[in-house]
């Protein structure tokens, strides 16, 4: 069962939240923290992505980088732009997109409930990128960014958020991507205590975004665990920030590919071999979106294809072999392009569907690629039974947005 518990936020004054706040460390590179950073002094760039302080092309992996951003935690407390909280608390984090609102509970989760299965993962995590936010989370010993995790939807949580959202929100604004962000503190001993008492009832937790995040977050908890004689379990280093979501309220949307050639062939050829297990139906200059599961949208030489899939290429009662990113890794990817490694093959690249499908057409319009795949989105069920079966989804299967806001409150782990 989910073990959480409130604590004691770190966070920017009210005035200065939409100064300090920021997009996630992972969306961005190095010159687009720089630009979006450019002139705002106070903004979380500057302690993760502190590379952005020197000059371009600095290794954001030099050890002085990370000294810069322990240097810039130190002087965003001591100027006041981040202040902590006098007590502890649970938080209650919404967000707005295209006029729908999703409620998330701000909490710490558990390291021990990662390590031993309680956190569940849907994606294999790198070694470098790991050890990347170990470094940075030992050297702040903070967690400054959370990790989104989705949970069972339970009726009386979803009352307890009811009830506070009822309140005026501590933070209240929209970014400049359009997406809301509405924070609000929980007070009150019964309500903090009955929370906790909830999540005790969760068998699991499911991680949605930030798994590099969670894994590093809980490694680090390890580690200090193992060196602390004294250990006992309730230390701060044994828990990591997170905002946990009902997971009827989430949505995940389609994660879509482009390929750069036709690994030889010429149009007519692709299109027949296709046939064989696909239906290919031409649809025009028009873009077509995909309707349903094992459904598929091919972008080809300024026209739109349908591609449906044949019930042979396809396991229903496979919670992997279910997937259309299978479907179309194995049979379009791997057996007619060749592409056998999506993580490593440098004739393929992946596109988040929050930029639309024009964005594919525009990458084949223009030459850089040869065809754009687009694919019906995973569901949170998918998802959860991937989980659960002790599965990893294949490679680029998820896009969740909105995104996380960083910088809205930070976790200290040390006392």
């Amino acid at each position: 069962m989910a073990k959480i518990k409130p604590f004691k936020g770190i966070r920017p004054p009210k005035e200065l939240v939409e100064q300090v706040a920021s997009r996630p460390y992972d969306v961005l590179n190095s010159e687009e923290a720089r630009a979006e950073a450019a002139g705002n002094e106070k903004s979380l760039y500057h302690i993760i992505k502190p590379e952005i302080d020197f000059p371009q092309g600095t290794d954001e992996h030099d050890e002085q980088v990370y000294a810069k951003a322990v240097e810039n935690f130190i002087r965003f407390q001591e100027n006041g732009w981040l202040k902590p909280d006098d007590k502890e608390h649970y938080y209650v984090y919404a967000q707005t997109m295209n006029g729908r609102t999703q409620y998330g509970l701000t909490v710490c989760a558990n390291v021990d409930d990662y390590l031993n299965g309680v956190i569940k993962k849907h994606e294999l995590t790198r070694k470098d990128k790991e050890e990347d936010r170990m470094k940075h989370v030992r050297i702040n010993n903070a967690n400054i960014e959370p990790v989104f995790f989705a949970y069972p939807a339970v009726s009386e949580l979803d009352e307890i958020v009811a009830n506070v959202v009822e309140g005026e929100p501590e933070y209240d604004f929209v970014a400049p991507d359009g997406i809301g962000h509405h924070f609000w503190l929980i007070d009150g001993d019964a309500v903090t205590e009955r929370i906790t008492q909830l999540f005790a009832t969760i068998p699991y937790l499911y991680i949605a975004d930030g798994h590099h995040r969670t894994a590093a977050a809980a490694l680090v908890g390890a580690e200090k665990a193992r060196s602390n004689p004294h250990h006992t379990g309730n230390e701060e280093y044994n828990f990591f920030l997170a905002v946990c979501f009902p997971d009827n309220q989430l949505q995940i949307i389609d994660y879509n590919r482009v390929v750069c050639d036709l690994n030889g062939l010429n149009d007519s050829e692709f299109l027949t071999e296709l046939e064989k297990n696909f239906t290919v139906e031409e649809i025009g200059e028009e873009i077509y979106k995909p309707k349903q599961l094992h459904n598929f949208s091919l972008y080809l030489s300024g026209k739109w294809y349908s591609l449906t899939a044949k019930p042979c290429t396809y396991d229903d009662n496979d919670p992997i072999g279910v997937l259309d990113v299978t479907v179309s890794s194995i049979f379009i990817l791997d057996n007619i392009l060749g592409i056998k490694d999506l993580r490593t093959d440098k004739r393929i690249d992946f596109v988040g569907g929050i930029r639309g499908l024009g964005e594919l057409k525009k990458r084949v319009d223009n030459g850089e690629m040869k065809i754009a795949l687009a694919l019906y989105p995973v569901s949170m069920k998918q998802l959860i039974d991937i989980a659960d079966s002790g599965n990893i989804m294949p490679p680029k299967t998820t896009w969740f947005e909105p995104k996380l806001r960083s910088g809205l409150v930070i976790h200290r782990i040390t006392e």
